[in-house]
């Protein structure tokens, strides 16, 4: 008795079988740039005082990412799921202590509110990339 396999489709027909991690990788960094377009579009219409049915939606998500995925860029040794929400509440945490030092100080303003934050997250994020170059950096050793 003769046994029939089935033949794999042969290279020059221009289709390669496509990888399921690949696409879902494609997916992340879709939903990440749309995510970053979202809460810029969010700071820009909190900074030019712009009046729009979106704004306090899209404001309110840059006020929750910003922090929020500059602390779970920080915390890139822990589990997914314990990173989301370190990151969440650590978010939570910078907002409430921002607005709460702005109100003791009488100067609060949803533009200093957004600037601040702003300029927490991105402090964040320089202490990130500063302790990423210095662990990739060989150090040299006098003998």
């Amino acid at each position: 008795m003769q046994t029939i396999g089935i033949k794999a489709p042969s290279s020059d027909t221009g289709h390669e079988p496509e990888d399921p991690s690949s696409r879902r990788e494609d997916a992340l960094l879709l939903l990440a740039g749309m995510a970053v377009a979202v809460g810029a579009v969010g700071a820009m219409l909190a900074l030019t005082d712009i009046d729009s049915p979106l704004r306090a939606p899209f404001t309110l998500f840059f006020l929750l990412a910003a922090p929020g995925s500059a602390i779970g860029a920080a915390l890139k040794g822990l589990e997914p799921w314990g990173r989301i929400i370190a990151s969440v509440s650590g978010a939570v945490a910078v907002n409430l202590l921002v607005a709460q030092a702005m109100l003791a100080l009488h100067l609060w303003s949803v533009r200093g509110g957004v600037a601040a934050l702003t300029v927490i997250g991105s402090l964040i994020y320089l202490l990130v990339l500063v302790r990423r170059l210095r662990s990739r950096t060989p150090t040299r050793r006098t003998s």
